[in-house]
């Protein structure tokens, strides 16, 4: 019996063994399936993460900066090789904050502000607010412009001062009241309420946890670098109880990557900042064609063209960016293989075709005229009639390139050479006449009556001549004395007899109304609507005739008169002589004929009628001695919201020299000036003076 017992009993024993084996073995399968899943995560699923995770603390790898290519300008001056850098790059400062290290965000935010910014912002306010009280006005712009050209009590001169000191009034008026807002009325708020939004951006970006680099200021010279330091460090000693040494900026320099104490040759450090060399854009000119260049924004970290030359090429001058990876040696050395280092291409140097030397002669020319005639601004074109190469351009008001960022108008960043569209008067007469004598209708000699005025049918009231006030009606005259005394009533007459239609062709075949194809960003079109109806307005067709009414860019406009100068064919202009990628090739524009518009013969027809003008018309002022001069002013009216401002003109003279064998077109406008009426009071003096130095600096041999 009791071995039947001992029997169950082992039985019993081996099962519970069993079991218990059964559960360990079970436990490891799972431990061990864990496991395996645990390794395939890691070692599979989140291999890359893990993998960079390593590679940070053995490896290192980023891109590496191209060097921006040059814009150089053609300098004859210089024998080297005949050009100098009017966009170069050069070793500046970045200062970046280590947020990690920054104990106290807040005050270094405000001690980052009193150094970069406060000066800025007090200069802002103070010019906003010194001309905008109150901020609301009852009477609008339009309303008040209205007023005064309704004031019979005002002079011409009181009356267009008035509407400029409004027009300048406004622009203040709406500036300051975007600056204020709704509840700031007061210098002192205004300041308080720009200096808090900027110390709170600072703020954003010295409190990110762990952060070790952030940019405080791009693009910082040596001296600010230095003076920034002396700041900081002294700021930082006055609000702790801290042994550091007071310093002045003299009292320090940049060595081996660190700013030093000259005396003591220990490194002046402070906590949470740190500075590397960086090469950004230089502009050695400064303003000199810096419409005509644009500028390099650092908003990201490579930099972009903007506007100019440096946008329409930025793909080409900005290179191509290399690329390395490696691992850390002794001393955290990089160590990179030749399959893991990709070198950084250079950007393409472009030459253009402007000559240095003309080009500051002509801006520093259009600065005093500008300046004289308390002008709105100004513009100067000079081109190669031959070829259409662009020689000269620049506009005022300009801008530092260097200093983009304290221009407050962004206006100003456009060159109104290519963007500005404005109706250009009387030098369209010639373009007119060149139409009507291509078509055969009139010849110089032609005889028409002019009554001084005349009425469109449908339109109610009369056209007459700029004259018609001191000298009435010219009685019988031919077309040489439309051009001379640039009659309305002529134009008319000479674009009647070729009829709408074809005037309308002719005048896009000129080119306007479509852009010139120069190598520049932002282009204008112009405006030739009016032409290009199926049934154009006889009130249209008229307007035209004299430079109203259409809207043109002063390129387009040198453009036009190119042809009269090179036989009737229209080139393209081009503005880049070359374009030398750092592989050696260099690559050369050729002029680019686009068609022959007007005959040879109308073309020599209307360079001496242009003659003319110049000798016994409105442009005696253009003479030169020992040279044949032809050209044409435009006078034009200013049009605001559709309608013309009363005693506000754009000034115009276009001229060939010298036109018995031209070699160049020089076009100059004076937007707005106050104290002259007319163009040849204006851009005329200053045409004649660019024109001086063009034909001495070019050697061109008098003929007279």
């Amino acid at each position: 019996m009791w071995r039947k017992d001992e029997r169950q009993q082992k039985k019993k024993k081996e099962s519970a063994d069993n079991n218990r084996l059964g559960l360990v073995v079970a436990i490891i399968f799972l431990l061990a399936a864990s496991l395996i899943g645990r390794l395939f995560y890691l070692q599979i699923i989140k291999h890359d993460t893990y993998r960079a995770l390593a590679a940070n603390q053995h490896e290192s790898s980023g891109e590496l900066a191209a060097e921006r290519g040059k814009i150089l300008i053609t300098d004859s001056l210089n024998r080297a090789d005949g050009t100098y850098a009017l966009a170069t790059n050069k070793d500046f400062y970045l200062i970046f904050g280590i947020p990690k290290d920054i104990e106290d965000p807040v005050f270094i935010a405000e001690q980052i502000y009193e150094f970069f910014d406060a000066a800025t912002v007090l200069e802002e306010v103070e010019a906003a607010i010194g001309t905008t009280t109150p901020l609301l006005e009852e009477e609008s712009l339009t309303d008040k412009i209205k007023r005064l050209n309704n004031d019979d009590s005002l002079d011409a001169e009181t009356r267009r001062r008035e509407i400029d000191e409004a027009i300048r009034y406004e622009h203040h008026r709406q500036e300051a009241a975007d600056l204020l807002g709704e509840n700031a009325t007061t210098k002192e708020q205004l300041i308080t309420t720009k200096k808090a939004a900027i110390i709170e951006k600072y703020q954003t970006k010295l409190s990110r946890p762990g952060g070790q680099y952030t940019v405080i200021r791009n693009k910082v010279s040596n001296q600010t670098l230095l003076d920034f330091y002396a700041f900081m460090n002294n700021r930082l000693a006055s609000s702790t109880a801290s042994s550091t040494v007071m310093v002045k900026p003299d009292d320090l320099m940049i060595s081996v990557g660190q700013v030093v104490n000259r005396e003591t040759k220990e490194a002046v450090k402070i906590k949470g900042f740190s500075f590397e060399t960086k090469k950004f854009r230089y502009y050695p000119e400064e303003t000199l064609g810096s419409q005509l260049l644009g500028f390099v924004s650092y908003a990201d970290s490579q930099g972009a063209g903007r506007y100019g030359l440096e946008q329409y090429f930025n793909k080409e001058l900005s290179g191509t960016v290399g690329y390395y990876k490696g691992e850390f040696g002794n001393n955290n050395s990089v160590i990179v293989n030749d399959r893991e280092y990709v070198e950084p291409v250079p950007g393409v140097d472009i030459v253009l075709t402007v000559d240095r030397s003309l080009q500051f002669f002509a801006c520093e020319e259009l600065e005093k005229t500008v300046k004289k005639f308390n002008a709105k601004g100004g513009t100067v074109l000079a081109m190669d009639v031959k070829t259409g190469a662009i020689l000269a351009m620049c506009s005022a008001p300009n801008f530092d390139p260097n200093n983009y960022g304290a221009v407050k108008d962004l206006s100003i960043f456009k060159n109104p050479a290519i963007t500005d569209q404005y109706e250009p008067g009387s030098v369209f007469k010639a373009i007119t006449m060149a139409i009507a004598l291509n078509e055969e209708k009139v010849t110089p000699n032609t005889i028409y009556h002019d009554s001084g005025e005349i009425y469109i049918q449908g339109w109610s009231k009369a056209i007459r001549n700029s004259d018609f006030s001191t000298k009435g009606a010219h009685g019988d005259v031919d077309m040489n004395y439309v051009l001379e005394n640039s009659l309305n009533t002529g134009a008319i007459y000479a674009m009647r007899q070729v009829g709408a239609g074809t005037f309308a062709d002719y005048v896009e075949n000129f080119g306007f109304g479509k852009r010139t194809g120069v190598e520049l960003s932002g282009e204008a079109f112009g405006n030739i609507n009016n032409l290009k109806q199926k049934k154009i307005k006889d009130i249209d067709a008229a307007v035209a005739s004299f430079g109203q009414g259409i809207s043109v860019t002063p390129l387009q406009m040198l453009s036009s008169y190119q042809v009269f100068a090179n036989d009737g064919y229209l080139m393209k202009p081009y503005i880049v002589k070359e374009i030398r990628r750092p592989d050696g090739q260099v690559f050369v524009t050729s002029p680019v004929r686009e068609r022959q518009v007007i005959s040879a013969k109308t073309a020599t027809t209307i360079l001496g009628m242009l003659g003319n003008v110049v000798v016994t018309g409105h442009s005696k002022k253009a003479d030169i001695p020992g040279y044949y001069i032809g050209g044409k002013t435009g006078t034009a009216q200013i049009a605001v919201d559709g309608k013309y401002i009363q005693d506000r003109y754009n000034h115009t003279f276009v001229g060939i020299a010298p036109i018995d064998n031209p070699r160049f077109v020089l076009l100059t406008r004076i937007d707005s000036p106050e104290g002259v009426q007319y163009a040849e009071g204006s851009a005329l003096p200053l045409w004649t003076e660019v024109a001086k130095f063009m034909l001495q600096y070019y050697e061109v041999p008098k003929s007279k």
